[in-house]
């Protein structure tokens, strides 16, 4: 196997630039290169030393795999890597428009399942993925380009709130289908 750098960040470890915007498919390309190359499955005659450093190995490409191919994960490693950890417990930055407009979409959300109203449901679901994919660009502009790190902190917390609104409504309409 191989010798690797263990402390290698996720971009690096992919051949990647530390970037929001990534090429998905060379993300792919590499992680199926690198699985064929430390997968512990290779090394089950090899010396338990071996078998340990490919089972690690293993772990952190499949560790930084799920942390890349996930635009949220990657944006919030970004920032890690930046110096901004990203607090999402109990967050009192949002701005109170944004938090009043998540309290109004989500009693939205519990009246419309409450009544059975799939239509309000599926136009609240168009409505919240049109603005999770604004949030989206956003975020890579200010992650990319702007390299405002702050701005993108508060996109990343933004679109923590929106996805678990989406979450909300998949689930509601998923309960009134059935």
């Amino acid at each position: 196997m191989t010798i690797m750098d263990f402390n290698v960040d996720h971009f690096a470890l992919f051949g990647l630039p530390r970037a929001f915007r990534i090429d998905s498919d060379a993300l792919d390309r590499s992680y199926r290169e690198i699985q064929a190359q430390i997968h512990p499955d290779r090394f089950a005659d090899a010396d338990e030393a071996a078998q340990r450093r490919s089972l690690q190995w293993a772990t952190k490409a499949n560790e930084a795999y799920q942390t890349l191919r996930k635009p949220l994960p990657r944006a919030r490693y970004l920032l890690e890597l930046l110096g901004h950890k990203v607090k999402a417990e109990n967050n009192t930055t949002m701005s109170t428009a944004f938090l009043m407009e998540q309290m109004e979409w989500r009693e939205a959300v519990a009246e419309a399942r409450a009544a059975g109203n799939v239509t309000d449901l599926a136009d609240q679901e168009v409505r919240v993925r049109g603005q999770i994919r604004q949030a989206y660009e956003t975020l890579a502009l200010d992650l990319d380009e702007r390299r405002d790190c702050q701005a993108a902190e508060d996109g990343v917390l933004r679109l923590m709130y929106l996805e678990k609104l989406l979450a909300e409504i998949d689930e509601a309409l998923a309960a009134l289908e059935q």
